[in-house]
């Protein structure tokens, strides 16, 4: 059984729900009957969700600028985006907005970003080569942040063994009560969706469709004459990806992403990190 599952399913009467099979990190889709409970839920799940989301799309434009100004492209920098202030990176639009309606409408996909951050390549030494590292950089930045969480979630359960789903004595529960649900259940749950949220925006940024990271990675080891063509694509890159989520129940790509890719990497990424600290606690 998945870490995930056996988490969702231990604290399934604390709120704790996590949508494994369909949509990683938000909850379950409700029958009509069951709307009146569902408000708690989603407000329960932002409570939870939004630093996460809030990091994770931050700090992967903060790591767009931090190579870019490393490869000489002070532009980020110049402009102010050279910093970790969510404040400088928040687009109302795809930050807030977005992410909310999509976890409003169950069964939808979940989308957002942050404000990009501005890069001229022609202040680098080598533009091809670095523009792929400036790319690959959100990304990778996305990658060490799930990785830190799923170590945090692991110190967690070293502290607790019960916040993973290990049985405790009625008296180890009664003297940790407290503790656990003010303290320790909030940080657990806010770092298996840090895990979660990461990986998906790692692995939706790596497709190789310009402008997202993915393309401009591939742009950049292509040679010049296929590099060129995929250049002409990016105007139209965001259409493009629009008509896969449109055309996602037909071709499954956008959902093998979202949930089956999203959802194994996840698991292995945790219990890689609860093996290295040598909990116990069974993936």
């Amino acid at each position: 059984m998945s870490i995930l599952r056996t988490f969702r399913e231990r604290h399934h009467d604390e709120n704790f729900q996590w949508c494994i099979l369909h949509k990683p990190g938000f909850p379950q889709p409700v029958k009509k009957a069951d709307r009146m409970n569902s408000l708690p839920q989603i407000l329960h799940t932002i409570s939870y969700m939004g630093l996460p989301l809030l990091f994770a799309m931050v700090l992967h434009e903060f790591a767009h600028g931090w190579v870019a100004n490393r490869c000489g492209d002070p532009t980020a920098k110049l402009q102010g985006r050279l910093t970790m202030n969510p404040l400088a990176h928040i687009d109302p639009f795809g930050t807030i907005i977005l992410p909310l309606l999509c976890l409003l409408m169950p069964g939808g996909f979940f989308l957002g970003w942050a404000k990009p951050v501005p890069v001229d390549p022609r202040n680098m030494g080598q533009p091809r080569r670095d523009m792929a590292l400036v790319a690959a950089a959100g990304p990778a930045m996305n990658l060490a942040l799930a990785v830190g969480s799923a170590l945090l979630f692991a110190l967690i359960l070293s502290i607790d063994p019960t916040i993973g789903g290990s049985q405790s004595t009625s008296e180890e529960s009664s003297l940790s009560n407290t503790w656990r649900q003010m303290f320790l259940q909030p940080i657990a749950a806010m770092s298996i969706y840090s895990v979660l949220i990461n990986v998906l925006l790692m692995l939706f940024n790596l497709l190789p469709l310009p402008p997202l990271d993915g393309g401009r990675i591939l742009t950049s080891l292509l040679p010049d004459t296929a590099a060129m063509a995929l250049r002409r694509v990016e105007p139209y890159g965001m259409f493009i990806l629009m008509g896969l989520i449109i055309l996602d129940p037909q071709i499954h790509l956008i959902h093998t992403i979202t949930s089956t890719l999203t959802h194994s990497l996840s698991n292995s990424i945790l219990s890689t990190a609860i093996g290295l600290g040598g909990t116990g606690a069974t993936p």
